[in-house]
């Protein structure tokens, strides 16, 4: 299992999440990373966690003034982004264009979708894998894999009925162990997460009691 925390723009340390995450990453053996700020990637990834950006924007060198560069975040050590959140959407030819940009400065991608159908569309733009986020969970108490297993489950197959290479992630109240088993039963094969760790008062604590699900 995969599993990417976002730190969204919490007031958080992101460092310490950092670091708690890498710890637990070489403790558990799960694949752990972490999404901060673009202003904070190269101090993440200083730590030694794997580190992904929050959005690429899809354009190229040249001017535009504001936009966050595929380039400028892998020269900051992001290894991975995602893309299309929903606190940040895009139009379909924007996710395309920001996939070809993510893929030429080499990061892994993450496209994200409200349901099984928006995660069908997004399958077959080619990213390493999508995830289905419900809005109206996202920041809540009860995950996904327990509010709606069938939207995970479709998701799954929407995916694979488009593209069996695409990865399909989950998230939106994701925090617990049993939510990351929940997610694994259902064949998801990651999850996303952000205020589960971003806001814990002991994020080292709260990533040990996530990976005890795996």
């Amino acid at each position: 299992m995969f599993v990417l925390v976002n730190l969204k723009a919490y007031p958080c340390d992101p460092v310490e999440v950092a670091e708690a995450a890498r710890d637990v990453a070489d403790a558990s053996g799960v694949r752990i990373a972490v999404a901060p700020q673009a202003a904070h990637l190269d101090r993440v990834a200083a730590t030694g966690v794997e580190t992904w950006a929050q959005h690429v924007a899809p354009v190229a060198h040249g001017s535009h003034t504001g936009h966050t560069l595929a380039e400028a975040v892998a020269d900051a050590g992001a290894e991975g982004t995602l893309l299309n959140h929903s606190e940040h959407r895009l139009k379909l030819a924007d996710i395309d264009g920001a996939l070809d940009a993510a893929d030429r400065a080499g990061l892994e991608t993450v496209v994200c979708a409200n349901n099984p159908d928006q995660v069908g569309a997004a399958a077959a733009l080619g990213p390493d894998a999508v995830a289905v986020e419900p809005p109206e969970l996202i920041g809540g108490d009860v995950s996904v894999s327990t509010a709606d297993p069938g939207i995970v489950e479709g998701a799954v197959a929407a995916a694979s009925a488009v593209d069996p290479d695409v990865d399909v992630y989950c998230g939106a109240g994701v925090s617990t162990g049993e939510d990351l088993a929940a997610a694994a039963d259902l064949g998801a094969e990651g999850v996303l997460l952000a205020s589960g760790v971003a806001k814990a008062d002991d994020p080292r604590a709260a990533l040990e009691d996530l990976v005890s699900g795996v």
